[in-house]
C-alpha cells in the first residue's frame, strides 16, 4: 500500500489544502483513516461536523475546514471523524483536507488537477542542477529550502520540541525566521546560480535591514514580527522532550549576521541581483557593523554575550567582498576593506593561541567548528597560516571518524556532550577543498552527506554512537551547506 501525501503548491496566504492518495499496489487494502483536528495547540475544538454531498465541515479555533473525499464517514468521539476504505488491487482513493483562515471557495478541489498541478509546480521551482555532486540528494535539499520559503522568509526548521539530548532541556521552536539561516540559504542558491531562491533571501534580508538597521534583530516570525518569547505549552512533548513555543533569540544580538548580509550581497551582485534599494540595505549593513563590531554578541551559537572571534572575521569576510563585488562608481569600498583589515587586526591581537590558530574569543582559547569559516569566506586568505593551523587543529581535536562537533562542552567526550553537527561537517569538506585536500573533502562531504534518512531530510545534529538524527528537522542551514558542498566539490573532482 502507498500512501503520499502533499501541499498543494503553490500554496495560498490563508488556506491550506492537503492532499492524501492512497493506493493499493498489488493487493486489495483495508485501511482506517482517522481525522481529529487540533487547533491552537489543542486548546481549541472542533465545533461540529456536518455532512453535506458528501462533504464535510466544520469550524475550530476561528479556522474552516472541509474534508473531501470521506463521504462514508462517521463521528468517532468528540470532533473526531473515522473513514474504513476498502480498496481492490491497482486502485487509489483521493483525500482532500482545506484548513482555512477565510471563507472556503465554493467547491473543493478537484484531486486529480490539483496533484498534476502540484507536480508540474515542483518541476518548475527546482532546477536540474546539473554538474553538482550527487543530483537527486541536492535536488531533494533544494526542494526542502523551497518548501520552506515563504513571502517571510525561510524557517530554520519546520518542527518544534524535538530534542537534541533526551531529559537534557534542550529543545527548541526553530519555526522562525534566522537572518543567519537566510542568508547561508542565499549564498548556497547562487552557489548553484539558482536566482529565483537567491532572490527570495535578499528580498527578506534587504526589507530587514532597511527598516530596523544596526537594531536587526536574528530572527523574526514568518511575518516580520518579533519572535514571541518562550514558553511550555504544557502538552505531552517528544519522548524525552518538552512543548515549547517561541524562542529566547529575540533578548540576543548577533554581529555574525550582519557579517553574513554582505556577504549574501556579494553574491548576488556578482550574480546581479543587486538594485538600488538593496544596495543601500547593504550600507545599512556596513554602518551596523561599523557601530558595533567592538561590543559582546551571542555569536552564531547563541551563547553568553561575548567578543566571539567568528562574529568579528565573519564581518571582516563580509565587509572584504561587498567591497569586491561593489560598482566601479562605488567610492566608499576603500573604506570598507580598510575597515576590515582593522577587525581583523585587532581580533588577531586579542584571539591568536599561542599555537598560531584562531581561538574563540579573546578569553576563551578552545577551539570551535565556526572558526573554519574564517578561510571560508576570505576574512583572511585560504593559505594564511592561521587558516591551515587552525583546519588541523580542528581536525585533530573536533572529529572523530569523520563525524565534526562545534566545540568541547568541558571535560566530556565529544559524542556525549552533543550530537555530530552536520552544518560544521560540510563546512569541514568545504575547508578541506578550499586548501586543495579534494580526497578527504569528498570523503567528509560523503560522510556527512549519509547522516539522514531515506527521505534526505536532515537534522540539526546526528548522534553517531546511536545513528539517530536529533533536534529539530529539516534544518534549513544543514541543507543549505550540503547544496553549497555539492556545487562547490564537483563532480569533475
Amino acid at each position: 500500500v502507498e500512501s503520499r501525501d502533499a501541499l498543494a503548491y503553490p500554496g495560498e496566504a490563508n488556506r491550506l489544502v492537503l492532499l492524501r492518495r492512497i493506493e493499493a499496489i498489488d493487493c486489495r487494502a483495508q485501511m482506517d483513516v482517522t481525522l481529529q483536528p487540533r487547533p491552537d495547540y489543542d486548546t481549541a475544538g472542533v465545533r461540529r461536523w456536518v455532512c453535506h454531498d458528501g462533504v464535510w465541515t466544520a469550524t475550530a479555533g476561528g479556522l474552516r475546514i472541509r474534508w473531501t473525499g470521506a463521504a462514508r464517514a462517521e463521528p468517532s468521539g468528540p470532533g473526531t471523524l473515522r473513514l474504513h476504505v476498502d480498496l481492490e488491487r491497482g486502485s487509489h482513493h483521493d483525500l482532500v483536507l482545506e484548513i482555512s483562515a477565510a471563507d472556503l471557495p465554493d467547491h473543493p478541489p478537484a484531486p486529480d488537477l490539483v496533484w498534476d498541478a502540484t507536480i508540474n509546480a515542483w518541476q518548475h521551482a527546482v532546477p536540474h542542477l546539473d554538474g553538482v555532486r550527487a543530483v537527486r540528494e541536492t535536488r531533494q535539499s533544494f526542494a526542502v529550502l523551497r518548501g520552506l520559503t515563504g513571502p517571510g522568509g525561510t524557517v530554520a526548521a519546520a518542527t518544534t520540541s524535538l530534542p537534541e539530548r533526551a531529559g537534557d532541556d534542550r529543545n527548541y521552536d526553530y519555526r522562525y525566521v534566522w537572518v543567519r539561516d537566510q542568508c547561508f540559504v542565499g549564498q548556497a542558491a547562487a552557489a548553484c546560480r539558482a536566482s529565483d531562491l537567491l532572490d527570495d533571501s535578499v528580498r527578506v534580508v534587504s526589507e530587514l535591514l532597511l527598516e530596523h538597521g544596526e537594531n536587526t534583530a536574528p530572527a523574526y516570525t514568518v511575518a516580520g514580527e518579533p519572535v514571541p518569547s518562550q514558553r511550555h505549552l504544557r502538552l505531552p512533548g517528544y519522548p524525552g522532550g518538552h512543548d515549547i513555543v517561541g524562542n529566547h533569540v529575540r533578548n540576543q544580538f548577533q554581529l555574525d549576521a550582519f557579517g553574513e548580509t554582505l556577504l549574501l550581497f556579494a553574491d548576488a551582485a556578482r550574480l546581479e541581483c543587486m538594485d538600488a534599494r538593496r544596495w543601500e540595505a547593504a550600507r545599512a549593513a556596513v554602518r551596523a557593523v561599523e557601530r558595533r563590531w567592538q561590543q559582546p554578541d551571542a555569536g552564531i551559537w547563541e551563547l553568553e554575550p561575548r567578543p566571539w572571534t567568528h562574529s568579528r572575521l565573519i564581518c571582516a569576510a563580509g565587509l572584504r567582498a561587498i567591497a569586491e563585488a561593489a560598482p566601479r562608481e562605488c567610492t566608499a569600498a576603500a573604506d570598507w576593506v580598510t575597515l576590515a583589515d582593522r577587525i581583523v587586526a585587532d581580533t588577531a591581537r586579542t584571539s591568536i593561541h599561542h599555537t598560531g590558530r584562531w581561538q574563540r574569543a579573546p578569553d576563551d582559547a578552545a577551539l570551535d567548528a565556526a572558526l573554519l569559516f574564517a578561510g571560508l569566506r576570505k576574512a583572511v586568505p585560504a593559505d594564511d597560516p592561521r587558516t591551515v593551523a587552525t583546519l588541523d587543529a580542528y581536525l585533530r581535536e573536533l572529529t572523530v571518524d569523520g563525524y565534526a562537533y562545534r566545540y568541547r562542552h568541558g571535560d566530556k567526550p565529544l559524542h556525549e556532550a552533543e550530537g555530530s553537527f552536520l552544518l560544521c561537517g560540510f563546512a569541514t569538506a568545504l575547508a578541506l577543498h578550499e586548501q586543495g585536500r579534494a580526497v578527504e573533502a569528498v570523503a567528509w562531504y560523503e560522510r556527512t552527506r549519509a547522516a539522514c534518512g531515506p527521505p534526505v531530510l536532515f537534522s540539526e545534529e546526528f548522534d553517531a554512537i546511536q545513528h539517530q538524527m536529533r533536534g529539530n528537522l529539516p534544518q534549513a542551514f544543514v541543507h543549505a551547506l550540503m547544496i553549497e558542498s555539492s556545487a562547490t566539490l564537483t563532480e569533475e573532482e
